[in-house]
């Protein structure tokens, strides 16, 4: 009896050194590996809002969190523009027509936010972009096409979005997870948006989501994912 429980022992003392042993799996690759981070200030924030208003009326910014809203009844950004109500912030500096370039942040759309743009790649052959994300009813779209994540309500997620021109794919990756890969629109030039863009499906009244980290990273050449 004590000869088996003896053996017993052996085996477990040896299947956990076997298990001590065994290689770990290597941890899945980050999108930004291999991008190098470009340098931001203010000026790179270029806040678009409803002409006539005051923009503290539909932005905050308190050195961390970036808060935008709009309403769908506001004006547009300008008084000639004929498009729909917005809050984003336009980054410049950085408009790019090759290479491989990215867009980083950490953003939230509290609950009731729907029928809204949240983030895009400006810039397309026969549309005005090449990527957008909407929300509709608690999730993430490509466009009104496809959903890219489910319930992003009232949490915070790391969102990535590369853009390889030369290829002209666009990869999208929600909390470091591929989330979505799609063909390019064309376009000779392209820049980053974020914020709120009242859409044509289900606006509700009041839209907002919420930013920090916002980073632009680039490098020469893409890798495989």
């Amino acid at each position: 009896m004590a000869s088996s429980s003896s053996c017993a022992w052996c085996l477990v003392v040896l299947a956990v050194a076997m298990a001590a042993a065994a290689p770990s799996s290597p941890a899945a690759a980050d999108p930004t590996d291999g991008f190098t981070a470009v340098r931001l200030g203010e000026r790179n924030f270029q806040l678009q809002w409803p002409y006539d208003v005051k923009n503290s009326s539909r932005y905050s910014f308190d050195g961390t969190v970036r808060r935008l809203w709009v309403f769908s009844s506001d004006k547009p950004h300008t008084p000639r523009s004929k498009t729909k109500p917005r809050t984003e912030i336009r980054m410049t500096g950085y408009d790019y027509s090759s290479r491989v370039w990215q867009f980083e942040g950490t953003g939230y759309v509290p609950s009731g936010t729907t029928g809204v743009s949240i983030m895009q790649v400006f810039g397309g052959g026969k549309t005005a972009t090449t990527l957008m994300l909407h929300v509709y009813d608690g999730d993430l779209w490509y466009y009104h096409q496809q959903v890219v994540e489910h319930n992003i309500n009232d949490r915070w997620f790391r969102l990535n979005v590369l853009h390889d021109v030369a290829a002209s794919q666009l990869t999208v990756f929600v909390d470091s997870r591929e989330r979505l890969r799609v063909t390019g629109k064309g376009g000779d030039s392209h820049y980053f948006k974020f914020g709120v863009y009242t859409q044509v499906i289900n606006p509700i009244r009041r839209m907002e989501s919420r930013w920090r980290g916002v980073r632009i990273l680039n490098k020469n050449h893409a890798t495989s994912y």
